[in-house]
């Protein structure tokens, strides 16, 4: 008994807790050989002693050995090595040794087509810089992390929580879907049930599940020019023929959407109209019930992306052309992943309920469910008014955040930029004069330690001649800004 004390060591300035410390130690030495099966081991109170800890510290630790088949536990005779212990090593599936050692093969011996999906851009860390600005995302900093713990700790009481642990709704929590359309009426004006939303993780993905349902191959899709290459990824994917129409400073250009829906049948019309991606221009009232009138003329769908709707700062948004939308041609897509932070994958798709019904049987092809916990949290933060408060108190830090942004460009960097100030949203979308050409500065900032857009991915056609960037400020404070902007005021002199 002694033997086994004087073998376990533990050290209580260690994270891992001691009766973890324990267990793992007496583990290690039954897989060396050193403690045998169905030796005794000494009592919870005998190894507390010996080790000078709590007794309960002890009784855990063999809780978890117990939990684990390493021991055997009898009735007034004590607790013991496993006679049959759980297997450490799996058997080897070929006695070869040298195919043992094989290392596992980088590439199939089939044929994997790559290119149907050879232009897809993947996630990129790129090399990391002092600064970055980015294409517009949101400050994690000030995501309402306490208020997500403070709702997973509720998840503690598992008769609550056990349900939620289950396969559940491929459509989506219930609770999420009532408050999301609470949220939706009070927000945008959609006066929507829980039958018309589908919850997605991501804005992404509801793109993608509208796509798969109604473009097959030679389908047209009208979408704007620069643009959101992600969707347009989506709707290549399906074989679908992409035409594009130029954004100006009102959006897309709706008389080149009807020149092209006289000429050939168009399924789908793809358009952001809240802080247009790049460009952030807003579509004004007069077109979007144009384009309204448009899709109810010519028959085709409308995806309206509003990924980034609640965050408006000059004035009061212009409801989304969902909100005025009484014949069912609006597929309306909307995220979290900006209002909170982009790992918080949770997205929506509002459509009448036979889309919806249709779109869940296509998310359970790809995705048998969404995260419930998550969903349930996020139910339960609408339902408090949490959300509301914190976008609140975002945009309030956003809007000062972009006014001394822009104050700051004008004042180091106006003779070389033309911008205009964004309604809203997290980025600017600027121009560069005087012949400077955006790979130059990107590269030239580089040198320096800012990372800055290099003008790629904003046009269809990747050869396309054109000056703009994308700067987002929104995950910037102050002093984050005035260094990047003193950088990038250096890459642009380096530039020339």
């Amino acid at each position: 008994m002694q033997i086994v004390s004087a073998l376990l060591r533990i050290d209580k300035t260690q994270p891992t807790p001691v009766y973890q410390q324990i267990a793992n130690d007496i583990i290690c030495h039954i897989r060396q050989g050193t403690l045998k099966p169905s030796m005794a081991l000494p009592s919870s109170r005998a190894l507390a002693a010996s080790l000078k800890v709590h007794r309960n510290t002890v009784v855990a630790a063999y809780d978890e050995l117990y939990a684990q088949s390493w021991v055997d536990v009898y009735p007034k005779k004590g607790i013991f090595i496993a006679a049959n212990l759980p297997e450490v090593t799996p058997r080897a599936l070929v006695s070869d040794v040298n195919v043992k050692k094989l290392a596992y093969p980088e590439e199939t011996h089939f044929n994997v087509c790559d290119k149907k999906l050879g232009h897809v851009r993947l996630f990129n860390p790129g090399v990391a810089r002092s600064v970055t600005f980015n294409e517009g995302f949101p400050d994690t900093r000030l995501a309402p992390v306490e208020l997500m713990l403070r709702e997973y700790r509720r998840f503690a009481n598992y008769q609550f929580t056990q349900k939620y642990l289950l396969y559940g709704p491929e459509q989506g929590s219930e609770n999420l879907r009532t408050e999301l359309a609470i949220f939706l009426s009070e927000t945008r004006g959609l006066h929507v049930q829980p039958e018309h939303i589908l919850i997605t993780k991501g804005a992404q993905m509801a793109i993608y599940l509208a796509a798969q349902l109604l473009l097959g191959k030679g389908d047209v899709v009208i979408a704007g020019d620069p643009g959101y290459c992600g969707a347009n990824e989506v709707f290549e994917q399906t074989g679908a023929k992409l035409e594009l129409v130029p954004v100006d400073e009102h959006g897309i250009d709706l008389d080149a959407v009807e020149a092209i829906c006289k000429k050939q049948k168009v399924t789908m019309l793809y358009v952001i109209p809240h802080h247009h991606q790049p460009t952030t221009v807003t579509l004004s009232s007069e077109r979007r019930m144009r384009l309204l009138e448009l899709a109810m003329k010519y028959g085709f769908a409308i995806i309206e992306d509003d990924y980034d709707y609640d965050f408006h700062y000059s004035s009061s948004p212009i409801l989304p052309l969902a909100s005025a939308d009484y014949y069912g041609s609006v597929i309306y897509v909307g995220s979290f992943c900006k209002t909170i932070a982009p790992g918080i994958r949770i997205g929506f798709m509002v459509a009448p309920p036979n889309l919806i019904r249709e779109a869940t049987k296509m998310r359970r092809l790809i995705d048998r469910q969404g995260e419930q916990l998550l969903e349930e949290a996020m139910a339960n933060l609408l339902k408090n008014g949490d959300i509301t408060r914190h976008l609140k108190k975002a945009n309030k830090l956003y809007h000062e955040r972009r006014d001394i942004f822009c104050k700051l460009l004008r004042e180091q960097v106006g003779d070389h930029i033309s911008f205009k100030i964004p309604d809203g949203g997290f980025a600017i979308w600027m121009k560069y004069k005087n012949g400077l050409q955006p790979a130059v500065v990107a590269e030239k900032a580089a040198a320096m330690g800012l990372g800055i857009s290099a003008g790629k991915d904003y046009y269809y056609d990747p050869d396309h001649s054109h000056q703009n960037i994308r700067l987002g400020f929104a995950s910037m404070n102050a002093k984050e800004m005035e260094q990047g902007v003193d950088l990038f005021a250096k890459a642009i002199k380096k530039a020339f």
